[in-house]
């Protein structure tokens, strides 16, 4: 389903790490956990797991960081896509504080992991700013970072339209800054969490898409085009691209594409961007961007509603650029590429267990680090300790209305409603 999304060419693959292929998994093999998907919820599962000294085997459809995880904005973004207000509105402050106290956990996790393992990802710490695209936006903003004052959780700078404007040269009714948050590169991120969790013992093989998982009585099998891996416990971390080999948990997501262009290097970086910080804006379809290490801008936005790519993806996203900072009419966009955001219909991620199968996915374009952690929570979870995982587990989003043939038109519709609403 990436396919056509232009990944070649791709500003993360083109400053990438160097990485060795990993093999094709070839005959039956037996281990502890199998996990499905390379990208960063299942090889931070595979790197925790291996540390416990655990067998085991990771199985990537194409190669690994080359779904999601290594085709995002590359922002760190404490929280979810509900803030504190909505959060506590609908599960009690208590619950509240315990699902927040688990997401702000991802970003000490992520960072702690870079660090651990000197893995050079152009991390910046920051800040992220949630810019307000209209004064009722900002009362929202307000609204949560009271709550998060009030539930004792880490707190955000409010700031008005003259605050937003010295943060980044564009207007805005104003804004919350985390700075906690900030930004990195997710493909080199993820590359060196699975050169962590090799060094750990976790065996990885790419090409090796999953094409059935079936419960055993001893656990359950995943079965390849070249072989298939016997394990106790699996979870199923390929998000979007899970195509078809476990219908109940694929229904509760809908891949919707999204499109990102980098510019060429600008000398006026510093003049757009002054505060380094991350940006993503309060529209239903987000407008996010960001510097790059070597002085680029990176713009993700707008919206497309066929299922196939546009032509040109670096002039699909241009009027976006454009119309955020004007004074970027013209510039060369040297790189474009798209990929698969997993949309819930709540916006919340969707962390589940049925046997011995897991499954970590949903992440609504929240998953550069919550990703990390929901992996995290799988092995904890398989290994007797389920309280935390079940934590997120209890947000479960519900199944998309209409089956596989009705889903994507009902959403591609309702996304229609709210794009119109943002533009008026």
């Amino acid at each position: 389903m990436n396919d056509g999304l232009g990944f070649g060419r791709s500003y993360y693959l083109a400053t990438a790490a160097a990485a060795t292929p990993a093999p094709v998994l070839a005959g039956e093999t037996e281990t502890d956990l199998v996990v499905v998907g390379g990208g960063c919820t299942g090889l931070s599962a595979a790197l925790h797991a291996a540390r416990q000294g655990l067998r085991v085997v990771v199985l990537e459809a194409g190669r690994v960081g080359w779904g999601a995880s290594g085709r995002n904005g590359g922002q760190i973004i404490p929280g979810l896509r509900w803030g504190a207000h909505q959060l506590s509105a609908r599960l009690g402050r208590d619950g509240a504080r315990a699902v927040l106290a688990l997401a702000f956990e991802a970003r000490d996790l992520v960072v702690g992991l870079i660090a651990e393992n000197a893995i050079d990802c152009d991390l910046r710490l920051t800040g992220h700013l949630a810019a307000a695209v209209k004064p009722a936006h900002l009362k929202a903003l307000a609204e949560d970072a009271a709550e998060r004052a009030a539930l004792g959780l880490p707190e955000v700078e409010l700031v008005d339209a003259s605050g937003a404007r010295r943060l980044v040269d564009t207007p805005h009714a104003g804004g919350a800054l985390d700075p906690r948050g900030g930004h990195f590169h997710p493909l080199n991120y993820v590359l060196g969490l699975g050169r962590a969790a090799a060094a750990a013992g976790a065996s990885i093989f790419e090409g090796s898409a999953a094409l059935s998982v079936t419960e055993t009585a001893g656990g359950v099998r995943v079965a390849t085009a070249g072989g298939a891996v016997r394990a106790r416990h699996a979870l199923l971390a390929g998000d979007a691209l899970l195509k078809g080999v476990a219908p109940a948990f694929e229904a509760r997501l809908m891949p919707v594409a999204s499109y990102i262009a980098v510019t060429e290097p600008l000398a006026s970086i510093a003049q757009l961007l002054p505060s380094d910080a991350a940006v993503s804006d309060t529209r239903f379809v987000v407008n996010y961007y960001r510097r790059t290490a070597d002085g680029r801008l990176l713009f993700g936005g707008g919206e497309r509603y066929s299922p196939s790519p546009p032509a040109d993806i670096a002039a699909f996203v241009r009027p976006h650029i454009e119309r955020t900072f004007p004074t970027l009419a013209g510039v060369r966009l040297d790189y474009a590429w798209g990929g698969l955001v997993s949309i819930t219909r709540s916006r919340l991620p969707h962390l589940a267990r049925r046997g011995p199968i897991a499954v970590a996915q949903g992440y609504s374009g929240m998953g550069a680090i919550l990703s990390t952690l929901a992996g995290k929570l799988a092995v904890e979870a398989f290994g007797g300790a389920g309280e935390r995982f079940d934590i997120l587990a209890r947000l479960a989003p519900p199944a998309f209305p209409g089956g596989q043939a009705l889903r994507a038109p009902l959403h591609t519709a309702g996304m229609l409603w709210y794009a119109l609403r943002d533009r008026l």
